[in-house]
Formats: C-alpha cells, sequence, structure tokens
C-alpha cells in the first residue's frame, strides 16, 4: 500500500469554513458531526423557533443568495508574474495585479487576510455606461479567460448595466457584495475603507456596508466637491459632489478605546497657520479665540448656567439658556486668572476662549466636508493625468485628483508607518501616484496593491516610447512607470545640485511587480462526472496533473501564493544534489519542482531543516519506495509539515 502524501490546497482560502470555524469557536455546542444544527443555535442566542418567517429590517434583492454562493466558492486561478511590465522586481514590494478583481481576492486570501491598513475604491457608479461584469457570474474565471481571450469561445463577455436590464440595481448589488465582503477580510483589525459613489447607489452601498461591516462601524460620508463650476446643460440640477462613504474594520467604541481603527490629524497649512496672532502680546504665544459656550441648555446642564463678571467692566454677563457656558464657575476662574478669556480688542465684548497655538497638536480633526481648495477636483485630475501622458485623456469621467489621495491617506495611516494599500478598482492608478509620492513626502515606505480588469480601450493608443496601451489595465502600469521615471529624475536633478531632499527615505519603494490573473498551473478537478460517464478516461487526464506551457516561475508563484506567502516574500535558488531548490522566506518553505527526485536531493532538503516542503507529486515518477522514504527521512528531520502538488 503506498503511503499518501498530504496535498497542497490549490484553491484559494475557503470564506465558509472560515467562517464555520469561528462560529465553533464561540457555540460549540451547536456543532454535530460538523454540521450547524441550526434549531440549537437559535435556541443558544434566545430565539423562538417556528414555522412562520417574521418581517425584518434589512437590505434584499433578487440574487443575494448567489452572492453568498460565490463568497463562499474557491477559486482555482493563479497569478502568473510578468517581469517584463515590472520595475524593479527583485526589490520592490508593490503590486498591480491585472484581472478580474472578483478572482483576485479570493486568490489573495491567504496570503494577505488582515494585513491591508487601508482600501480605497472607486467603483463603477452604476449610470448605465461604465458598469462592467461578468455575465456568469458563477463562473467567473472562466468568462473572464474568455473576456480576455486565454481560452477559445464565442458568446461569453462582460457588458454594461442599463436600466432596461430588469435588474439595474440588484445587477449592482450582485457585482458589489461578494467584493466588498472579501474586501473586509484583508483590513487589518485597525484598517479603514473608503468608498467613492455618487447619488446613483450611495443608499444602497450604505446598507450594504451596514451589513457587511455593521452598522456600529460606519465613520463618515464625506462629500468632495469634484467641480469648480456648475453645468448648465444639468436636465435639473447640476451634480457638484461625489460621496466617500467610511467605514472601520473595527471603530472605537470612545475616545479612549484602544483598539480598532483611529483617525490621524490632517496637517494644517498656511491658511490654518495665518489664523493665529498675538494682539495682546500674551507671552505664551499666539492664539486664535474660539466660542466660550457649549452646544447644551440650561436645562440639560444648569451648573453651567451662571452669570460672569467683566474684569474690565464690572458688568455681569450671561449666557443664553440654550447654550450656556462650556466651563464650570471654578474652570471659569482658573481660566480667568490664567488670562485665558478674551473680551475684545476694546475689553467689552462677550468672552471667548484663548486656544494657544503652542497647546494644539499639529493637525486639525478632518471634517465631512472637502472642498476641491481642499482636495482638489476632476478637472486637476486631468491635469495631473496630461502631464504625465501629455495630450491623451483621462480614460474615466470623473478620475480622482492625487490632492484627494493624498488626504485619504493622511487621515487613514499613521507617519512613519510601513503599511499595505489597496485599491482593487485601480482605473488609471491615481491611488498607486499618491502612495508613491506620499512615501517620499511623508518618509515612509508605504506599499501598494492595485487591481484592474483589463478593459479595452475604445481604440488602441501609441505613446511616443512606442508603447500601446489596449486596455485600462495598461493606463494603470503605464501612469506608475512615469511617476516612478519623474521622482527618479528629480532625485538625479537633486544630486547633481547636491540638494537631496532630507525628507527622502533612502528605502523608497519606486518599483511594482505585475501579476497577471490565469487557470491555475494544475488540472484541478471539481468532481463533476462527465456527461458520457467515462470517468476513467478523466483520471487519465489527471495522471498528469500540470497543464503544459506553465514555466517554474509561473508554478513557484502560484504555490508561494496558495501557501500562503505575500506575492513579494524573498525567494532565492538553491542547487542541491545538483538540482534546483527555491527556498521561501530564509528556509521557511523549501519548494523542489524537480521531476526526477532522488533520494539524495531529498536528504540534502530535509537536512535544511525547514518548516514546510513542497514537491511536485509526478517527481516520483511511480515510485511508492521513494515515496516512502521521503515521508520518513522529513520526519527523522523535524520537518512537520511536507507536501506534494
Amino acid at each position: 500500500m503506498p503511503v499518501s502524501i498530504p496535498k497542497v490546497d490549490l484553491k484559494s482560502k475557503s470564506i465558509s469554513e472560515e467562517q464555520k470555524e469561528k462560529l465553533r469557536q464561540l457555540f460549540p455546542e451547536v456543532f454535530t458531526e460538523n454540521e450547524i444544527d441550526w434549531d440549537r443555535l437559535r435556541l443558544t442566542l434566545g430565539a423562538d423557533i417556528g414555522d412562520e418567517k417574521k418581517e425584518r429590517f434589512g437590505l434584499t434583492w433578487r440574487g443575494k443568495a448567489e452572492c453568498f454562493r460565490i463568497i463562499q466558492e474557491s477559486s482555482v486561478g493563479t497569478l502568473k508574474p510578468v517581469k517584463g511590465e515590472s520595475v524593479s522586481w527583485d526589490t520592490t514590494e508593490n503590486l498591480f495585479i491585472e484581472g478580474d478583481n472578483l478572482e483576485t481576492l479570493k486568490l489573495l486570501q491567504k496570503a494577505y487576510y488582515g494585513k491591508v491598513k487601508m482600501i480605497y475604491i472607486d467603483p463603477p457608479y452604476n449610470t448605465g455606461k461604465e458598469f462592467i461584469y461578468p455575465d456568469k457570474y458563477s463562473e467567473s474565471l472562466e468568462t473572464y479567460l474568455l473576456y480576455t481571450g486565454q481560452v477559445d469561445a464565442v458568446g461569453r463577455k462582460f457588458s454594461t448595466n442599463t436600466e432596461t436590464s430588469g435588474r439595474y440595481h440588484s445587477n449592482w448589488l450582485d457585482m458589489m457584495y461578494p467584493r466588498l465582503f472579501l474586501a473586509r477580510n484583508l483590513l487589518r483589525d485597525d484598517g479603514v475603507i473608503f468608498i467613492s459613489i455618487d447619488d446613483h447607489e450611495v443608499h444602497n452601498l450604505r446598507e450594504m456596508m451596514n451589513e457587511i461591516f455593521g452598522e456600529e462601524n460606519f465613520v463618515a460620508n464625506i462629500v468632495w466637491q469634484k467641480k469648480q463650476s456648475p453645468q448648465n446643460d444639468a436636465i435639473y440640477i447640476s451634480d457638484m459632489h461625489d460621496h466617500i462613504v467610511v467605514y472601520a474594520k473595527h471603530a472605537k467604541s470612545n475616545r479612549d478605546d484602544p483598539s480598532g481603527w483611529m483617525r490621524q490629524f490632517i496637517p494644517r497649512g498656511d491658511e490654518q497657520e495665518r489664523r493665529y496672532s498675538n494682539p495682546d502680546n500674551d507671552p505664551r504665544g499666539d492664539w486664535i479665540s474660539v466660542d466660550y459656550t457649549s452646544n447644551k441648555t440650561a436645562d440639560e446642564r444648569p451648573n453651567l448656567y451662571y452669570p460672569i463678571i467683566n474684569p474690565n467692566t464690572g458688568e455681569e454677563v450671561w449666557p443664553s439658556r440654550q447654550c450656556v457656558w462650556r466651563f464650570e464657575k471654578a474652570t471659569h476662574e482658573k481660566n480667568l486668572q490664567e488670562n485665558r478669556i478674551w473680551w475684545g480688542s476694546d475689553g467689552k465684548g462677550f468672552p471667548r476662549s484663548k486656544r494657544f497655538r503652542s497647546e494644539v497638536s499639529e493637525g486639525m480633526v478632518p471634517s465631512t466636508w472637502w472642498k476641491r481648495e481642499f482636495a482638489g477636483d476632476n478637472q486637476e485630475a486631468r491635469r495631473e493625468f496630461r502631464a504625465l501622458f501629455g495630450t491623451m485623456e483621462d480614460p474615466f469621467d470623473t478620475p480622482k485628483p492625487v490632492r484627494l489621495m493624498k488626504k485619504i491617506i493622511e487621515i487613514s495611516i499613521p507617519n512613519n508607518s510601513d503599511h499595505f494599500v489597496l485599491d482593487f478598482f485601480a482605473g488609471s492608478c491615481s491611488t498607486a501616484q499618491s502612495v508613491i509620492e506620499m512615501a517620499q513626502e511623508r518618509t515612509q515606505n508605504l506599499k501598494f496593491i492595485m487591481v484592474q480588469l483589463p478593459e479595452p480601450l475604445p481604440k488602441e493608443i501609441s505613446l511616443e516610447n512606442n508603447t500601446i496601451l489596449k486596455n485600462i489595465a495598461d493606463v494603470g502600469k503605464e501612469r506608475i512607470r512615469r511617476v516612478i521615471n519623474k521622482i527618479k529624475s528629480e532625485q538625479k536633478e537633486s544630486a547633481k545640485q547636491k540638494t537631496i531632499s532630507k525628507t527622502t527615505p533612502p528605502h523608497q519603494d519606486l518599483g511594482f511587480r505585475v501579476f497577471k490573473l490565469s487557470k491555475s498551473n494544475f488540472k484541478v478537478w471539481n468532481g463533476e462526472i462527465p456527461a458520457d460517464g467515462k470517468v476513467e478516461k478523466k483520471l487519465e487526464d489527471f495522471i498528469e496533473n500540470l497543464h503544459t506551457g506553465g514555466t517554474d516561475e509561473d508554478i513557484l508563484y502560484e504555490l508561494l501564493l496558495k501557501s500562503g506567502f505575500p506575492l513579494t516574500t524573498p525567494v532565492t535558488e538553491k542547487k542541491l544534489a545538483k538540482k534546483t531548490v527555491y527556498a521561501v522566506d530564509n528556509d521557511a518553505l523549501l519548494i523542489c519542482l524537480e521531476h526526477d527526485l532522488t533520494k539524495d536531493l531529498i536528504v540534502k532538503i530535509a537536512e535544511l531543516k525547514p518548516a514546510r516542503v513542497v514537491c511536485l507529486d509526478t517527481g516520483f515518477k511511480g515510485n511508492d519506495q521513494l515515496r516512502t522514504n521521503a515521508l520518513e527521512i522529513m520526519k527523522s528531520h523535524g520537518v512537520a509539515d511536507f507536501r506534494t502538488v
């Protein structure tokens, strides 16, 4: 009887199994033979069991049940490395992934689960002309492969979502729900997500986010002024804004709560600094005056409703009963003694509190109203795009300016930190440009993961450097390259003039790795019986489980990702027994892709005492004795996890 060596799981992380395991930890008593006893769970939670369905509040639509089936369905695709389109492959930790974002999010679950600090997405607004989605949600990878011409077929395509489709809002929800569900898994516990949207679907987005993230984790609905002036050809009222909906993975229960996401301050600009002055020559320096009253009424806070005396006039001053004083009497007396009250330039005005510049933070608390002067607008975004691409127009109707993205990063991520920023509707990659520039400005090594569908451009574009842009993904990659080249050119010029900025981090990541979604390098049987019933023929096809055409590098990165290692994990090549072995993360994992394994090679691998080893099953060539010896050799050297694929 041949020894069985455990197999590498070639499917993406099982969301349903993960959720079931969380439930088991909380309620082990509701499991019977690894299945959930739903009636017992309802009883455990104190709910009545009855046949009658109760009416309940929530978001529902035709197709919602299918969304959950899609979420639970593992991906058997892979992300193939494309070094030729990358920049500084060997040193970068930035990623650009070309492919359908649903499949990509599934594939990222094992390696990037709980590792992303901030997500920003600018998804389709569902206006009827820009919405791209797979026609058959149940076959997303297959649909994508057909769409991109990786397999030959007709009749399967991506298309727009029009109001005449009969499922206008449902289609959009079908597309968004699984992606947001999977995206939440990738966030750190102190992570946050920002989603741009307009008035078409903001109400549905809020309901969907309340369900996926929890209403208690809603942070804010930022209103961003995207245009400089109204459109005179508007049918009714010219829209001037977009929404940016913000949810934390775990919001703080109060200001002192140490867990969850904490917003950062917005750095103060020149305009804010100019507000401070020192008209009375106070030795503590510049100050501004702020309201001395609060938003409480005399009925709510009777202890704050009392008269105070103006020391300059001796006059008794009372607050309004609707807006009592901000401070209790004892605190007011202390403020008076410390000259912290401003009575106006003539000393006779209504009291205001002096807030000294030296006593406030270096930043401001962000608000929900972002004017174009503060965060840029669509027109500014178009100018930025033309500055990189010349006369070429940004292919998006509502491009996002770099300044907007930088504000989002500023309030999301502390300075001097090393975090991932994810955008899985990357478009022309203004998010990537913002991350690179912010890393330079704030002396921190921010890293990005961009995901973009290769949606065809209306027509191919030839650039001056002989580059041809065929789709949106091409535009995004080229933009990142041009941003990197621009920064390198500026640094080179600064070096010539010996004026290198002290804020430029010496370790700044000016590169990115490109990966493209494709089918697995391995034949993965889903268990379906062929229509002709010839199972024997199907089994014969799987004796050699590798597809033809895949390189060792393609296979290596598929195993890397599906073993839970990030796509930028250091990999070195070793020569053992005159054969090649790949060492991942300082020998944490050794991968051998040799098709002719020997006992000597297996011994050499085991002697390195790695935590995990993966070999090709075909490398044993049906030699059961070698297979048995390999398992025993690994055990004898303390290799706890030895698998084949």
